[in-house]
């Protein structure tokens, strides 16, 4: 009887071991980023200007919802492939129209610009909840499909994206050798309303749980501007920006960015995305013995996250636009 007791005794002890062992790598799996191993690049750049065209015109033609006439695509073209391109990506929930103002001063100076809606973007319908259905695997094969088309525009590629879009723009700029400048503004790496070392979890969890769309102004609601920009966000879809901003990050610890110049743009008075998230990868591209630029809009200009939407209250574009014009042109003169 003693003898079976001891053996009991010395199985719960294995069970008790067994099942906190089990936990503890439930708990510890949680801190890394979950299925981002898809992520890689796929180039498959155009030869000419008029195949470029046609790829632009077959991604507009892939667009199945009902879309806002203002956020549909924006090419400013001078009618053929000139010496500089610029590909803008607006930011999450909203569209090119932001990009529009920006874009037509570039294009002044000589630059194509392409501004295309990120997937599920620019719908009529500013309450739909396609936008719940953005994926990484989609943000990663826009930014191919963008520097894929600017080949056939231009013979110097720079892009240029805020926010999500800034995400995308990393991804890129860590992934496609063929992009000459690559401006990353803002990226939302992570939120400021998620302590750093949360954030991989954060995101883990959020993917398996079911998505949930919330208003960014609860009291405005559907009043909020811009007018062409989605007043509600879906948590999905914040996590897979995310996502792909882990991507960029795992790559960062083992290769520098691929384009040939890269300028990371912040907001010192920010205060939706983790600027902390965005330094460390600027310290691992340094690390890895790349000039990575940096610009800082200091805290005393008071600037909103979204610096570039036109209608945003109070946006004094015409501060913010000559210094991100300079940054992109200063290595041209």
């Amino acid at each position: 009887m003693k003898q079976q007791n001891k053996t009991t005794s010395t199985q719960r002890r294995w069970s008790a071991v067994a099942i906190i062992g089990i936990v503890l790598a439930l708990i510890t799996s949680l801190f890394i980023p979950w299925d981002i191993g898809a992520l890689s690049s796929h180039p498959q750049p155009v030869q000419s200007y008029a195949e470029a065209v046609q790829r632009l015109e077959d991604v507009n033609a892939k667009r199945t919802s009902k879309m806002n006439p203002v956020c549909a695509s924006q090419f400013m073209t001078h009618g053929q492939k000139v010496e500089h391109v610029i590909i803008l990506v607006h930011g999450y929930t909203n569209c090119p129209a932001q990009f529009g103002q920006l874009g037509q001063r570039f294009y002044d100076l000589g630059y194509n610009v392409l501004i295309v809606p990120l997937p599920h973007h620019g719908l009529a319908n500013r309450l739909s909840d396609e936008q719940g259905q953005l994926t990484a695997i989609e943000l990663k094969a826009y930014a191919d499909e963008m520097v894929d088309i600017a080949h056939g525009l231009g013979e110097q590629i720079s892009m240029m994206g805020i926010s999500g879009g800034g995400v995308t723009t990393a991804w890129a700029a860590q992934n496609r050798s063929d992009i000459d400048t690559a401006v990353i503004i803002s990226p939302a790496f992570g939120y400021q309303q998620i302590p750093t070392r949360l954030t991989a979890p954060a995101m883990n969890i959020t993917l398996v749980l079911p998505d949930v769309f919330e208003w960014w102004d609860p009291d405005l609601k559907e009043n909020i501007g811009p007018s062409h920009a989605y007043p509600r966000y879906s948590k999905h879809a914040l996590a897979e920006i995310m996502k792909l901003g882990f991507a960029v990050q795992v790559s960062s610890w083992q290769s520098p960015p691929a384009a040939h110049r890269v300028i990371m743009v912040t907001n010192a008075n920010d205060t939706s995305v983790n600027n902390a998230l965005t330094s460390e990868v600027v310290r691992r591209w340094q690390g890895r013995g790349t000039n990575v630029e940096t610009f800082e809009f200091p805290l005393s200009l008071g600037l909103a996250h979204d610096l570039i939407d036109p209608e945003q209250p109070n946006q004094p574009i015409d501060l913010v636009y000559p210094q991100l014009i300079e940054l992109v042109t200063q290595e041209n003169r």
